[in-house]
């Protein structure tokens, strides 16, 4: 049996859970509060971050910490539908993708909008709220944003998926960190037409449903959020 702890908007988080339920693995999800985390859960892993994977497997139980480090684990460990390529450019490209969302785009968009917006949120429900959101910090995770839906549509107009021909785990990671933002109404999707079909088609694939349905108090995702036709 597996489980994976995971925190909802939590754009890492979300990519493990998607590409779990795209090789159709069993797992059992367990949602922990990255700001309040029980001991329990930070003993299983160094980063004492989620998302964390525990395999229990007739060679004992393995722990896999990380996003990528979890779907290249998923992925490698069944053939049945391939997250990569058999071409040696589109997995590279792929890869290539799922570091620019877990390095520049964390630190140029979710560092700014989702720390703003989701940390003020978890806290106002305990005694440590902060406040509300900076809308200094919003306007510059917000420039941010454009340029980085701008260079998506770019990579769309000469290709069907971000990677090249196929779904890939670059589209996945993608589609984790913008469906945080649309889910906190960030994303006007009106501007970026290209960008919108390819959510769409994101949005309708089933491992991607579980994700539509997550909530968290303190924030209310706008209607079109869970409409796969928007």
């Amino acid at each position: 049996m597996r489980t994976l702890y995971h925190f909802p908007l939590h754009p890492p988080s979300r990519m493990a859970r998607i590409a779990l339920a795209e090789k159709k693995l069993k797992v059992r999800e367990l949602v922990v509060n990255p700001w309040q985390l029980e001991p329990e859960f930070t003993a299983l892993t160094a980063e004492a971050m989620p998302p964390v994977l525990i395999d229990l497997t007739q060679h004992g139980t393995l722990t896999i910490s990380g996003a990528r480090a979890i779907t290249e684990y998923a992925n490698d460990g069944s053939t049945r539908n391939p997250l990569l390529s058999d071409d040696s450019f589109e997995r590279a490209e792929a890869r290539r993708i799922c570091a620019w969302f877990a390095e520049r785009f964390t630190a140029e968009v979710d560092a700014y909008i989702l720390s703003e917006k989701v940390e003020r949120a978890v806290l106002s429900q305990t005694q440590y709220d902060i406040g509300p959101a900076d809308p200094k910090i919003l306007r510059e995770g917000r420039v941010y944003l454009a340029e980085h839906l701008t260079y998506l549509t770019s990579l769309l107009e000469k290709r069907d998926w971000l990677a090249g021909r196929r779904y890939s785990l670059g589209d996945i990671a993608a589609a984790a960190h913008l469906s945080c933002l649309d889910f906190l109404g960030e994303i006007h999707w009106r501007e970026y037409p290209i960008l919108k079909m390819w959510y769409q088609k994101i949005k309708s694939r089933p491992a991607f449903r579980p994700v539509l349905g997550d909530r968290q108090p303190g924030l209310r995702a706008p209607r079109h959020y869970t409409d796969l036709d928007f």
